[in-house]
């Protein structure tokens, strides 16, 4: 749902046929009040349950399906659609170099944008991305055919990231072989820190407070309950889903308790660090009794019998 805040809202969408996408597509448009800026396809997704249906990076291996499905989105939608993807499906044999200038030479207009993430299905987020290989991917448009921009994903976590892996490859102006743009996709970086933005924007590492985090977890459930209801199916709901958020937050370190700048997005933080006061103290734990703790301070007391287990694992942090 887009809240009124939001100037850019786009839905992203994970299937293993044409005419999944193509309804879906249709179900976009016709609901009465729903404005979307783009649609993006899922085909970066490791996940063996999604794979296994087809949909996720398994539909990168499927050029026939993947054309159907692009072209059944675009002659339904009325915005932009985007494609995400892997570099592959085992890293030593990736050809996303190959994929994209395939799908640029189908001719399909609507398509907005491609965005790679540095990594093959296999490898999930081990690993660091591979940027060298996005702007190979970036170059390798056919001059025969409109170019489709193309924007990198991958372990973008400060703006010394942002500067050294993306900015140092963007092409010089007038350099029409090169599609990467100044711009980057944020995944667990922006969950870890959703200030991640301002601080790209603004060119600096921002020590921001536990009190000033805590107020933007106050946000987040007002919102959810806006959204949810506040009965107790919607306390439920909200609770749950800032609890995954809290998953992913407690692996940020404060600035000002750094050694060494900017803390990078695959080091692990220390056991039991003690912040700088009680409240940084309790957001940086790894223990999930802990993050019930925060969600008790907003939401109120939990059941008793209540246990919460992280839905999303990796084989990396």
């Amino acid at each position: 749902k887009r809240h009124p805040s939001e100037d850019v809202f786009g839905v992203q969408i994970a299937a293993g046929h044409a005419d999944q996408y193509t309804r879906i597509a249709e179900v976009l448009t016709n609901e009465e009040g729903f404005e979307i800026d783009f649609v993006d396809m899922n085909l970066g997704c490791p996940i063996d349950l999604v794979c296994e249906k087809g949909a996720g990076a398994s539909l990168m291996l499927r050029e026939k399906k993947l054309r159907g499905s692009v072209e059944g989105l675009t002659k339904v939608l009325n915005c932009p659609v985007t494609i995400k993807m892997r570099t592959g499906w085992d890293e030593k044999k990736n050809f996303a170099h190959n994929l994209v200038p395939n799908i640029q030479k189908w001719g399909i207009e609507g398509i907005g944008a491609f965005m790679i993430h540095g990594r093959s299905r296999l490898q999930r987020y081990s690993r660091l991305a591979d940027w060298d290989y996005i702007a190979q991917v970036a170059s390798s448009q056919s001059s025969d055919y409109p170019k489709i921009p193309v924007i990198g994903n991958g372990d973008i976590f400060s703006y010394n990231d942002y500067e050294e892996t993306i900015v140092k490859r963007v092409g010089e102006e007038g350099d029409t072989d090169n599609m990467l743009l100044p711009t980057a996709m944020l995944g667990r970086g922006a969950l870890i820190k959703p200030w991640l933005p301002t601080e790209i924007k603004e060119r600096r590492h921002w020590d921001i407070s536990a009190t000033e985090r805590l107020d933007m977890l106050k946000d987040f459930v007002r919102y959810g309950l806006e959204h949810y209801g506040s009965d107790q199916q919607g306390v439920n709901n909200t609770r749950r889903f800032l609890l995954e958020w809290l998953s992913f937050l407690h692996r940020y370190v404060p600035v000002g308790m750094l050694e060494v700048l900017p803390q990078q997005m695959n080091h692990r933080p220390p056991q039991n660090m003690c912040g700088r006061n009680d409240l940084e103290t309790l957001m940086l734990s790894k223990n999930c009794a802990d993050w019930i703790k925060i969600s008790e301070m907003l939401l109120g007391p939990v059941p008793e019998d209540f246990q919460f287990v992280p839905k999303h694992k990796a084989n990396s942090y």
